[in-house]
């Protein structure tokens, strides 16, 4: 045995039955610590460097099934494994479905008990891993900015989060609503359930329905299996609701039921199957002209806008772009194995000065390229405007669009900029810019990503 050794807390009032566990246990390599009552082992555990406890379910005072409800509120992440005798099978039964681990029958074999100990901590390991690589993954999505317009946003975030309300995110595109739905789940209760992100925008009128709430085989031509739609996979989680102002309108109607009753249908299918989501819905356009319009329903708009958080273009947070700049460098470099990078002072007052109408999304991919091609480990001025020309929204410099050398760039050029009009006309909107230039939706799309306008 080794300091190191796992720590076995055995809880159980018949001084016989903890002295059998801890000596199997402690032969096996464990360390142990027994308990004669819940108190006891609820101080034990509060000590900390308890890996499993084993615990009896009747006892005087505060019994097995109370300690286990303790346990799972203030340390979910330590398995339990229940002590039943013949009995109490019926309650153990319960108890497991009530977050035990497993439970054990006395008179116990032994193996047993040191197999359903091996295996608890194995389970006890998986999940320090898997807390640890989600709080790796919500550090990743930190908001990055102390501007007064950043500091009034995470208020909101702070009182939204631990509620279940609906948050409509509203903002231009490139502004970071996605990140703001993240930020919502990770400081939810919900935070070690799923997130699920769905771009409704990029979803062929058709199909929503079928993603959203998923099919049973046959449902129409091509479901050649049962599938779980998006709301299934988000259960217990948090649902976000990308481009919500495109979504279709009798999938709107289903989703309006869903939000009302809890529960969804799949397409070909009359049962309602239950589920608990928080749905978080996000924007770039005016819903509230769009219901004027009816193109999009009231009824819904008004259950989507609980709370709405608007997220700033980054023209509103100048004052942010130093630590942005600063932490997107950061981020390239350990990406892509590259060298430290720095920026020098004539680069970030350049950066100052623009206008970013592709917003915090422009300014991540500028600097991720500069710091891919920098000569050196300083980015100066000249290689930012030489960037900042060539990834320009307006054209080729001085809009000469016949200057170009070849076929190629000149119809990239010019369909670019026909896109980007089109879409300023149309106010962001994918669907109406699809259907006014006569393409589908999903090959916007890919064109959008092509000239880096997502």
């Amino acid at each position: 045995m080794t300091a190191q050794a796992p720590r076995i807390l055995v809880v159980d009032d018949e001084r016989a039955i903890r002295e059998e566990l801890a000596y199997a246990l402690s032969y096996d390599g464990y360390r142990t610590e027994e308990a004669v009552d819940g108190e006891a082992a609820l101080r034990a555990v509060e000590a900390g460097d308890v890996a499993v406890v084993l615990l009896d379910i009747k006892m005087p005072g505060i019994d097995g099934m109370q300690v286990l409800a303790k346990l799972r509120e203030s340390w979910p992440q330590i398995p339990v494994i229940m002590i039943s005798a013949h009995g109490d099978i019926e309650t153990a039964v319960v108890a497991v479905k009530n977050g035990a681990y497993d439970f054990l029958p006395k008179p116990f074999d032994t193996d047993r008990v040191l197999v359903s100990v091996k295996n608890a901590l194995r389970l006890g390991s998986l999940s320090s891993e898997n807390r640890a690589l989600r709080a790796e993954l919500a550090a990743s999505f930190n908001m990055v900015g102390e501007s007064p317009a950043m500091a009034g946003m995470r208020r909101l975030i702070e009182k939204a989060a631990p509620t279940n309300a609906q948050v409509l995110i509203t903002g231009e595109n490139g502004t970071g609503k996605e990140l703001v739905a993240r930020q919502l789940h990770a400081f939810s209760q919900r935070s070690q359930g799923p997130f699920v992100a769905v771009n409704c925008a990029a979803i062929p009128d058709d199909l929503i329905e079928s993603e959203l709430f998923g099919h049973e085989k046959g449902a129409f031509t091509g479901a050649t299996n049962r599938r779980r739609g998006h709301f299934e996979a988000a259960d217990g989680g948090t649902l976000l609701l990308d481009e919500i102002g495109d979504m279709a309108p009798g999938a709107q109607a289903k989703l309006l039921r869903t939000l009302q009753e809890n529960n969804i249908v799949r397409l070909g299918s009359s049962e309602p199957i239950d589920v608990d989501v928080r749905v978080v819905a996000a924007t770039n356009q005016d819903l509230a002209a769009m219901v004027e319009e009816k193109t999009f329903r009231e009824d819904l708009y008004y259950r989507l806008l609980v709370i709405r958080i608007e997220v700033p273009p980054l023209r509103d947070r100048l004052d942010d772009i130093p630590a942005l700049t600063d932490h997107f460098l950061r981020e390239t470099c350990k990406r892509h194995g590259l060298e430290a990078r720095t920026i020098d002072d004539a680069a970030r007052e350049h950066l100052r000065s623009r206008q970013w109408p592709g917003n915090i999304r422009e300014l991540k991919h500028l600097i991720e390229a500069a710091a891919i091609l920098a000569d050196s480990p300083e980015i100066g001025l000249d290689e930012l405007e030489s960037l900042s020309a060539a990834r320009s929204t307006t054209g080729p410099a001085g809009g000469d669009f016949f200057g170009l050398a070849t076929l190629e760039e000149f119809r990239a050029a010019t369909e670019k900029e026909f896109i980007r009009r089109k879409l300023e006309e149309n106010k962001g909107n994918i669907k109406r810019t699809a259907e006014r230039i006569k393409i589908q939706r999903s090959n916007l799309y890919k064109k959008l990503d092509r000239y880096g306008m997502k």
